[in-house]
Order: structure tokens, then sequence, then C-alpha cells
């Protein structure tokens, strides 16, 4: 028997990502989002939902573009402390001992010691309840070549990413490989 749980958040799992924005002065912020994920393969989107009333909100609005900062396991207190903490009040960069870099491609900045970044411009946006979904056309992948694998792609164990579990509040790490996409199911017939 299954125990209904109504209508929640309660979906795994859920990416801790750190959005990278500029203000209209140009000051650097990254933001923490867990309600995330990729949205579309052609073109190559992602997806983030972020209150109106957050500071990162008024950023990509003004800026038309956002980073999305993928933290290893070993740098989740930097990626909780910058989801506590608004930029309209602090430089989380300096409070985390984080270095704001330029993006080449996107008018954002990302943070230079995650493992993993995404640069987005802004294609569209959909109001939907508290939130705004915000759709990024990725413009480019970078990863650092330690964190690739002997195929020349991103590892997943290597970067060591981080998930969210929405209704206990807690953070997680990846787990065991479980087989090869699109060919474990072969052995059902």
């Amino acid at each position: 028997m299954k125990k209904s749980f109504g209508a929640k958040t309660l979906l795994y799992p859920t990416p801790v990502w750190l959005i990278g924005t500029y203000d209209k002065k140009g000051k650097p912020d990254v933001a923490t989002v867990a309600w995330g994920g990729v949205c579309s393969s052609d073109p190559p989107a992602v997806a983030v939902s972020l209150r109106k009333s957050r500071y990162t909100y008024d950023n990509i609005m003004e800026r038309r573009a956002f980073t999305v900062n993928v933290p290893s396991s070993d740098q989740i207190e930097i990626a909780d402390y910058c989801g506590m903490a608004s930029g309209r009040n602090v430089d989380k960069f300096a409070a985390a001992g984080i270095t704001a870099a330029k993006s080449e491609n996107v008018d954002a900045p990302y943070v230079y010691e995650f493992p993993m970044i995404v640069e987005c411009r802004l294609i569209k946006k959909m109001d939907i309840g508290f939130h705004v979904h915000f759709i990024g056309k990725i413009i480019d992948v970078k990863v650092d070549e330690g964190m690739l694998g002997e195929n020349g792609l991103p590892d997943i164990m290597k970067i060591s990413p981080v998930i969210f579990a929405p209704e206990i509040r807690s953070y997680h790490g990846v787990g065991q490989y479980l087989g090869k996409a699109f060919s474990v199911g072969k052995k059902i017939k």
C-alpha cells in the first residue's frame, strides 16, 4: 500500500545549483536553488524557478542571462550559505571565499572554484504561482579538466554533485553506478 502525501514538492532528486547573476550595478551574486532541471535538448536549455521577491529574479530580468554553477559535495557549506544570505545585503563571493569569474558568453558571473558551469541566455519566462519559471538556452558548458572521465566527458562521480530532499530539507550525494542508460532495460523482453 502507498501512503498519499497530497500536493507537495516531494520529488527526488532535485539539484543543488547556484545561479550566478550580475545586478544593475554589475555586482556579482550567486543564489542557491533546487527548483531546476534540463527542459529541452534542442535547443539545449535548463529551467530554474524563483520567487519574484528574490534578488536573483531582478538580476535575471535586468541582464537576461544567468549561469548554473554545480558544486561538489565538499562545497556544500558554500552552497547552503548562498541559499541563506541575500545578495541585497552581503557580497556572498567575499563572505564564502569564492571567486566571481566573468562568463565569456553571457552577461553573468560564475563560481570559479565549482567543477561545472553552464552559461545560459534567458529565452523565456513563465509565471507559475509563487514562482517564475526561467528558461535559459545553454550557450556553453564548462567543466574542470580534472573532472572528466576516460571518455573525455564529465564524470558524475568525480564532480560529485549535490541533491536536495525538499520535504526533509537535507543534502545528499550521488550514489553508485547502476547500469548503462538505454541498455540495462534491454534485459526485459
